[in-house]
């Protein structure tokens, strides 16, 4: 009978225990709204089911960072454009698709808050463009990346390879940086950060699609343009302040190597 009753008394508990996530105790705090769409941690992260706040609130997301929950159009409109806008995907792969410069935003968007990522983009790292978003800006920026990571949250992210630079540490400086650094700066897969000038464009990512089309305007930048620019700048584009850099065959052989990025298949 005993026996009998505990068995009782645990499928009563176990019964309990999954109907228990459909309580919320998080709405005695905060007015429910956008009910229809399911349970708060949907939009909101964080842990519906504890009274204590700190466990409650661990990983929890702002609203104005849950937007794209709602697929808030002018929210993801605007991030994804400014993303375009400023070729993120030259250096991050975001929504599956960019290049493996620097870390992947789809796998950073599960480890790290909003915030975290927001503070990112205000306050760049080394070799990271500072693009002095306003914070709306960067509030957009922030939700498209959390859509974009969404539908990519099973897949094997390949980790950034970090190059240390042991010739720079011995004094060996490498063509791009004795030619072109002074303006210029990218990351490279093959020697990490060169350049430290900040003057001229980034050139991160130079010969893949995510960079801008700005060859003559309009065209992409492949190996041979890059030769042609560096002849003569002003031969292609008259108001040019870029003076030609004369280079061997063996250095140009070596910056093309500095700026190659292999290019991963596209989704």
């Amino acid at each position: 009978m005993v026996s009998y009753l505990l068995i009782i008394a645990a499928i009563t508990l176990s019964a309990t225990a999954f109907a228990e996530p459909t309580r919320q105790i998080c709405l005695s705090c905060h007015p429910s709204h956008f009910a229809e769409r399911g349970i708060c941690t949907g939009c909101h992260r964080g842990n519906a089911g504890s009274e204590r706040k700190n466990i409650a609130h661990l990983g929890l997301v702002a609203g104005k960072y849950a937007r794209y929950t709602l697929g808030d159009k002018r929210y993801l409109g605007s991030g994804n454009r400014l993303l375009d806008q400023f070729s993120c995907r030259r250096c991050h792969i975001i929504d599956g698709r960019g290049n493996r410069l620097a870390i992947n935003l789809d796998a950073s968007a599960a480890r790290k808050t909003p915030e975290e990522i927001a503070d990112a983009i205000r306050r760049p790292v080394d070799n990271m463009p500072d693009f002095a978003l306003a914070e709306e800006q960067r509030v957009f920026q922030v939700n498209a990346i959390l859509a974009g990571s969404q539908t990519h949250k099973g897949e094997i992210n390949t980790p950034v390879s970090v190059h240390f630079n042991i010739a720079k540490e011995r004094g060996e400086a490498d063509v791009f940086t004795l030619k072109c650094g002074s303006c210029h700066r990218l990351l490279s897969e093959s020697r990490w950060g060169v350049g430290s000038g900040n003057v001229a464009p980034n050139l991160s990512g130079l010969f893949s699609i995510h960079y801008p089309k700005s060859f003559k305007g309009s065209d992409s930048w492949t190996f041979q343009n890059l030769k042609s620019w560096l002849n003569n700048p002003r031969e292609l584009k008259s108001l040019a302040t870029m003076r030609p850099v004369k280079m061997t065959d063996e250095e140009l052989k070596e910056l093309e190597a500095v700026l190659r990025v292999n290019i991963i298949p596209q989704k």
